[in-house]
């Protein structure tokens, strides 16, 4: 949700235009306490009484932006436009609904037009231009920072409004820095403005910094005690971490602010988050059938949050499918793709379905934490019902996506792909990943061995003696005690291979021996000993006896003749 923020700079007026300045400074007032209902009935009157009120007309469009009616907005800049071509604020507003609509040439047209007709000396109109480019996801934040700076040099300037909007478009930019400074100098113009306290609290709030922005949002309050996006801001805080807390900010909130749905739909969500469930359930359908075309679609999904909480799953998925039915899809978020997954794990036969919603919500979630949630849910859900590939797939994508996934991370998705009978992914994983990372750790070591044994149970595959031999060493080299029973094993396996495949028991005893050497009490290096060792000390048998040759001779196998 974007904001508006305006400096209140005293107005000495004359005449009959008192009355018309308050009245569009109030409208701007309430705007500036985001009491949106209350701004939009201000303006609405003013222009009932005057339609050609440019300053009352730019605001209303706001207004209505800020209450997601841009059909509204553009309708109303239109027709202004059809009696005042020529208002710049007007071109303005048209201007954003253009860059709404991603029509950015036209959009720079209607500004320049703007600050052309004003001749470069209306601070109003470089505002207007860099609210729209801050608000409007193709607005341009580099160019409304070029225009709020020409602003700034403005004969007379004393806005701390642009200072403000200066400051959004730096947060824009990802620039927090330039954003604070942008704001503590709206802050030296008016000392008030809790706005300005308010956005530097979230920037910390942003960087997770809590003592940071709960000082800002402190300050801001003492600032002005009648800002209410700084007790919502609160308020939403503590709503994920303690109710408790929540509750006196949501107190103040709806004490400093329009009464109407928005309001009653934020106390049925304070409902659920207090555990009253059944009581959030009702207060929500009761909202629903108040409000009926017009109520906001997201009670459609507290009942069926609620209904879910409560086991009533046919009420879940009835109030979810209507939620979805009426939401328009550009607000719909991740975690309601998370919902429809969780009832699809709890109807039967829609296992299936869980796995594409998941996918859907790590599709439109653009957070890499919340990504990796949803993935290691798919994850979770494959293991359990047994599909080990998919296990592996979708622990491969979490694992890419993390800046800094964990030797857990590694592990897991290595052992996922063992257990869905990749080994030859395991292997690469295992001897070449996780050894490369981990190269004091024993499970790269092991599950490399077991992965290519597994591979080719013959154990013609050439990798194998050179696995359990690394295996072996890093054994008795990281921890001879804990981890000898790898080492034995490992030994054991080579003693089969040379003994087995290669045909050399004098080898194969070698390792006996080492085994032995850490396990005098071995059994198998007992039993096997003696075996090997008669096999090891046993004859060449000798070389066939030499054919006949037809003249009476023999050949040799250097191929001289020799005489019986």
């Amino acid at each position: 949700m974007s904001k508006r923020f305006i400096s209140f700079v005293t107005m000495v007026v004359l005449g009959s235009n008192v009355l018309f300045a308050q009245s569009v400074e109030q409208g701007r007032k309430f705007l500036y306490y985001e009491r949106y209902k209350s701004a939009r009935e201000n303006f609405e009157k003013l222009l009932a009484a005057n339609p050609n009120n440019i300053d009352a007309t730019y605001w209303l469009g706001q207004t209505m932006l800020e209450q997601k009616d841009t059909v509204g907005a553009k309708n109303l800049y239109q027709k202004a436009l059809q009696t005042n071509g020529n208002a710049p604020l007007i071109l303005v507003g048209m201007g954003e609904m253009e860059l709404r609509e991603g029509k950015t040439n036209d959009a720079r047209q209607r500004f320049e037009t703007a600050i052309s007709l004003t001749k470069g000396k209306d601070v109003e109109v470089f505002n207007a231009i860099g609210r729209a480019n801050v608000d409007a996801k193709a607005g341009d934040a580099t160019y409304a920072i070029e225009k709020l700076n020409q602003a700034t040099q403005v004969k007379g300037f004393n806005s701390a409004e642009t200072y403000i909007i200066l400051g959004d478009a730096y947060r824009k930019q990802i620039d927090g820095g330039n954003a604070i400074q942008s704001y503590n100098k709206a802050l030296a113009l008016d000392p008030k403005m809790a706005a300005a306290k308010h956005k530097i609290g979230k920037i910390y709030l942003t960087q997770k910094n809590t003592e940071l922005f709960l000082q800002n949002f402190d300050e801001a309050l003492k600032l002005d005690p009648a800002y209410a996006p700084t007790y919502y801001e609160l308020f939403y805080y503590w709503y994920f971490k303690d109710v408790n807390k929540a509750a006196p900010y949501l107190e103040s909130f709806a004490a400093n602010t329009d009464q109407g749905p928005d309001l009653e739909y934020t106390k049925t969500d304070f409902l659920f988050a207090s555990g009253k469930f059944a009581e959030a359930r009702d207060k929500a359908k009761s909202l629903i059938t108040q409000y009926g075309a017009k109520v906001a679609p997201r009670m459609y999904k507290q009942v069926a949050y609620a209904c879910d909480t409560l086991k009533d799953l046919s009420c879940a998925n009835q109030y979810m499918a209507d939620y979805f039915a009426k939401q328009n899809p550009d607000d719909v978020v991740s975690a309601d793709y998370e919902e429809l997954a969780n009832l699809n794990l709890q109807t039967p036969g829609q296992e299936a379905q869980a796995f594409v919603n998941l996918q859907k919500a790590v599709d439109k979630d653009t957070v890499v934490d919340n990504k990796v949630k949803y993935i290691n849910k798919a994850a979770a859900l494959a293991k359990k019902l047994g599909d080990r590939k998919q296990e592996a797939n979708w622990l491969g994508v979490a694992y890419n996506l993390k800046a800094n996934p964990t030797q857990t991370d590694l592990y897991n998705w290595g052992m996922a792909h063992y257990q869905a009978g990749n080994y030859t992914t395991a292997d690469s994983l295992f001897c070449n990943v996780y050894q490369g990372k981990y190269p004091d750790q024993i499970y790269g070591y092991l599950w490399c061995a077991r992965a290519i044994q597994a591979e080719d149970t013959t154990m013609m595959n050439d990798k194998f003696a050179p696995a359990q031999e690394k295996l072996a060493e890093m054994a008795m080299k990281l921890d001879s005690t804990k981890y000898k029973s790898q080492a034995i094993n490992a030994w054991a396996a080579l003693t089969s291979y040379y003994n087995d495949v290669k045909k050399d028991p004098k080898t194969a005893l070698s390792y006996i021996d080492k085994i032995l050497s850490v396990d005098p009490a071995n059994a198998f290096a007992n039993q096997v000993r003696g075996i090997l060792q008669k096999a090891a000390t046993k004859p060449a048998s000798p070389a066939p006896a030499p054919k006949k040759s037809g003249s009476g001779s023999t050949t040799s196998k250097s191929g001289t003749a020799a005489k019986k």
